[in-house]
């Protein structure tokens, strides 16, 4: 069985380590980024099933990674997650319209992204 990889990017030491931890207890290969650029990088070397993508963002926010994944061809296959504090209903409707493929918004249940995930691994 092919085990999901799962790119997480977050600022936010506590909230990137939780996640990483969360991800691994579910088998998943995870890898973290705390910025923008360094999420592309990442992207660059090996492109993740999803990718947890925080909004605010040192260097490049999540918006840009999100529309600068879309325009990448070969990045086709990465699902986006966008995670953010803000919840509004405009700021979800920007994610989702630059290519995020899901939204949830902080704070948030473990059991809600464990499952969010699941849905957009590659089903074998």
């Amino acid at each position: 069985m092919a085990v999901g990889s799962v790119l997480v990017v977050d600022d936010e030491p506590n909230i990137a380590l939780s996640l990483e931890y969360l991800m691994k207890g579910q088998g998943f290969e995870v890898r973290v980024a705390t910025d923008g650029e360094a999420a592309l990088a990442a992207l660059r070397e090996r492109a993740p099933h999803v990718m947890l993508l925080d909004v605010m963002l040192p260097k490049r926010d999540g918006y840009e990674v999100c529309q600068t994944v879309r325009a990448t061809p070969e990045w086709n296959g990465v699902r986006i997650i966008m995670l953010t504090a803000r919840g509004r209903a405009i700021e979800q409707e920007k994610g989702l319209a630059l290519g995020a493929d899901d939204y949830i918004t902080k704070p948030f249940s473990t059991r809600e992204v464990i499952e969010r995930v699941r849905q957009y691994m590659p089903q074998d």
